[in-house]
């Protein structure tokens, strides 16, 4: 296996960075200063979902697997990654459908938008998002895509309150990964290598990763 590339698909977390519109703002304080203290450190706080993150089930079902407990097989593994650009916010299933390729199937999905790339306080970025409606969803259960990723705040668009997209995907444990970044950098087909890397956190309902691509193919 030669690694010809590997792509970040992470957001950078900052204090005060847009998220989610309801979230608290992640805080990174210095605490220890390398000119006083003889050594810098930093304290951390934001919710489990702030950022690029993982959602494990028991985010929305009651009974549904921890992050802690997530299987590794839907954290790592083949991926591809399909361009969606959808005139209003919802991703159906005849626009996937129309870009489906055999080999997505049982796969890592991820779905670009191009929407990180709008990141800040704007109304669009917010609340405006696309992101899958439940006959999507459906298709994806249906073609048995073990975890999708979006870059975009939410999997379904904001105004889906109900989260039936979130808790139809859960059901079936497929696993969940939320504002992405740079996806533009992958190529749209192309196999890669995906590793979604949350924090171990006991009895979480999801926890902010590190995630990236592998061009090893």
């Amino acid at each position: 296996m030669q690694l010809k590339h590997v792509f970040d698909l992470s957001a950078t977390v900052w204090t005060q960075m847009p998220t989610w519109p309801t979230n608290p703002f992640p805080m990174i304080t210095p605490v220890g200063i390398a000119a006083r203290d003889g050594y810098n450190i930093e304290s951390y706080s934001s919710l489990t979902h702030a950022g690029t993150h993982v959602d494990a089930p028991y985010h929305m079902l009651e009974e549904g697997a921890t992050v802690d407990n997530l299987g590794l097989d839907r954290l790592v593994g083949d991926c591809f990654c399909i361009d969606m650009h959808p005139s209003g916010r919802e991703i159906t299933a005849d626009m996937l459908g129309q870009k489906w390729r055999e080999e997505y199937g049982g796969s890592i999905l991820l779905i670009s938008t191009g929407w990180s790339a709008r990141r800040a306080f704007r109304r669009d970025f917010l609340y405006d998002f696309p992101g899958l409606s439940l006959d999507a969803a459906e298709f994806l259960v249906s073609h048995k895509v073990r975890t999708v990723g979006i870059d975009t705040l939410g999997i379904e668009p904001y105004d889906h309150r109900d989260f039936e997209v979130h808790r139809l995907l859960m059901k079936h444990e497929t696993v969940i990964i939320e504002d992405l970044a740079g996806l533009s950098q992958l190529v749209e087909g192309k196999r890669y290598l995906l590793v979604a890397a949350p924090l171990k956190l006991k009895d979480a309902s999801g926890a902010m990763a590190r995630v990236f691509a592998l061009d090893v193919y």
